[in-house]
């Protein structure tokens, strides 16, 4: 008898974890996994500020999914449309060719994308921090700059090349001013004809406080840490206008810069909005186990599903974080084994562990488990917890490593010339422009049938 196909869309925390739980789960003949991704390793989000300042290698946060996964199918691509009632959906291969992949019962995890407005010069001009690549690309452009300033003669074009702005006063904007601000800092005295004081960061944020989910204190605490490193906070402000060498503020300040990284938040994935079904706030409206209404073939989890929060008031969904990303992968996989069983399926139920923001060296702020912790206590904790969540030994070890030779010998200022002759834009690294229409879907699949 043929097996039941389960397809698994996105390798990130929730589409990994769920494809390991089902290897653990079902033995091979009561299921085929496949997974649908287009890298070939699971990103560690959280860590990506780590790379764009050159503490870790790549390697360490993208364990090989050739390593976590022992008899998944692994497919090389994004799924770009879903028929549900054929259950079909259309995969677009990382060559460029489309395939259909069809399955009976589909968990979608596709993730999020960097959220974007509908700002005058954003997408041509200001870069993300989602995607290993992008993180790779900030590393390049932050480096150029500082050796173009120090290469010009003219003064305007020397002090516009050392501001830099990042948007976004959550944990990514945070930390990667952070991070980013230590090793310009660093950079400085291996560069005789730059001014440091002239090395000015800029974090603003349209929210009246910092990580407001740290609460008031450890908020504060972070807020006053990058002040005293020099890094200008702006709050209850956001962007008007970019273009190649300024930013304009909603409050009128124009800023002469050639660096604008944007982390203001993420969205649900496209795909989400191609399928027709109920969202909320732009994410897949799931039932507490998991299943999304009218198809119960279909699950969904992650940070494009909209999870009813059981430990909170009705209607409070969960967080789109790494934690529970993690957990709902694990769940949906009890719940596909339940349900290739006939047995019950199970609501999600998961209380918070807490937070760590990770500020460089010895400085971070953490809640774990609602205890409240600052300076060397914090960044153990904060560095524990992401070693932990790191899905193979060689990440923890390569991560490991990294962390103690940054810390001892210090910093390296080396470009790769990643994309040196191309601008990047967040759609170039995020891939948000392929996707099909459901009455595109219902067109090809009509076609292959006919044809």
């Amino acid at each position: 008898m043929e097996r039941p196909r389960v397809l698994i869309v996105g390798g990130g925390f929730a589409g990994v974890e769920c494809a390991r739980a089902l290897e653990h789960g079902l033995p091979a003949r009561e299921a085929e996994i496949t997974l649908v991704t287009p890298n070939n390793y699971q990103l560690y989000l959280p860590l990506l500020p780590h790379v764009a300042a050159g503490v870790l290698t790549p390697q360490s946060i993208a364990p090989s999914l050739r390593r976590i996964l022992r008899r998944t199918r692994i497919v090389p691509g994004g799924v770009i449309g879903i028929d549900a009632a054929s259950k079909v959906c259309v995969v677009r291969l990382i060559t460029g060719e489309t395939t259909d992949v069809h399955y009976d019962r589909l968990v979608l995890t596709p993730g999020s994308v960097t959220r974007s407005f509908d700002i005058p010069g954003l997408s041509e001009h200001a870069r993300g921090m989602k995607t290993l690549a992008e993180a790779a690309y900030v590393r390049d452009h932050v480096i150029s700059q500082l050796d173009i300033a120090a290469a010009s003669s003219d003064a305007a074009e020397r002090a516009a090349r050392l501001q830099f702005v990042v948007v976004g006063g959550g944990y990514a904007g945070t930390e990667t001013v952070a991070y980013l601000q230590r090793l310009t800092n660093a950079a400085a005295k291996r560069y005789p004809r730059l001014d440091p004081a002239q090395i000015k960061w800029h974090l603003i944020d349209i929210a009246p406080k910092l990580m407001p989910e740290l609460g008031d204190r450890l908020g504060g605490k972070a807020m006053a840490l990058l002040r005293r490193r020099g890094t200008d906070v702006s709050l209850g402000v956001s962007v008007a206008e970019v273009t190649a060498d300024t930013v304009r503020f909603t409050d009128d300040r124009l800023l002469p810069c050639h660096t604008l990284i944007w982390t203001a938040g993420v969205a649900a994935s496209p795909l989400i909005g191609t399928l027709g079904a109920e969202t909320v706030r732009g994410r897949l409206a799931v039932a507490s186990n998991l299943t999304v209404p009218g198809m119960p073939e279909v699950l969904a989890c992650g940070d494009a599903a909209a999870v009813p929060d059981l430990t909170k008031e009705a209607g409070a969904v969960c967080p789109p974080t790494a934690q529970h990303a993690q957990r709902q992968g694990k769940h949906a996989a009890r719940n596909i084994i339940a349900g290739l069983r006939n047995a019950p399926l199970t609501p999600y139920r998961h209380k918070d562990l807490g937070l760590v923001v990770d500020l460089g060296g010895t400085d971070a702020v953490s809640k774990p488990v609602g205890i409240e912790l600052s300076s060397l206590p914090a960044q153990i904790v904060a560095r524990g917890y992401h070693l932990m969540a790191l899905r193979t030994g060689t990440a923890r070890f390569r991560t490991t490593a990294n962390w103690c030779i940054n810390a001892t010998a210090g910093d390296d200022f080396v470009r790769i010339g990643f994309l040196a002759r191309q601008p990047a834009t967040l759609r170039d690294f995020e891939r948000t422009d392929v996707y099909l229409t459901p009455e595109d879907v219902h067109k090809r699949l009509a076609a292959r049938q006919t044809g």
